[in-house]
């Protein structure tokens, strides 16, 4: 896949990062969807990931219509699916500008900037004390 013409856009969740590529296929042609050089079933063998990943496409009805090229790196694999698809929603609306309302309307353009909160000292998690002891 040549990426000097594809669309490109950037994900994040968590502490992933996700730069998807994508380009329209061609007549006749099957589709393809590569994630750090691996098939988008292999890097992604939970159902619930793929259908998380997916969700832009099915929304907007474009499934099959784009190559899609990604490298992801960062946090666990639920954060990376969550970053891909923030950055495939993000891809097609520069794609397909009239997908934006359709979009947004599913929650699929916010970006999720919930992080892990860090351990603070005296503390056995990050809000978890220790039992109250009054004697």
């Amino acid at each position: 896949m040549s990426l000097k013409k594809a669309i490109q856009a950037i994900g994040r969740r968590k502490s992933s990062t996700a730069r998807v590529y994508m380009t329209p296929v061609d007549a006749g042609a099957e589709t393809e969807f590569v994630v750090n050089e691996k098939a988008f079933q292999a890097y992604f063998p939970q159902p619930s990931l793929r259908r998380a990943v997916l969700r832009p496409f099915n929304t907007t009805d474009t499934k099959g219509k784009y190559n899609i090229f990604v490298r992801v790196n960062g946090g666990g694999t639920s954060g990376q699916a969550g970053a891909l698809s923030l950055g495939i929603a993000r891809a097609l609306q520069k794609i397909q500008p009239e997908l934006h309302q359709m979009l947004r309307k599913s929650g699929l353009l916010t970006r999720d900037s919930r992080e892990v909160e860090r351990k603070k000292p005296g503390k056995h998690k990050a809000r978890k004390s220790t039992q109250f002891s009054k004697r």
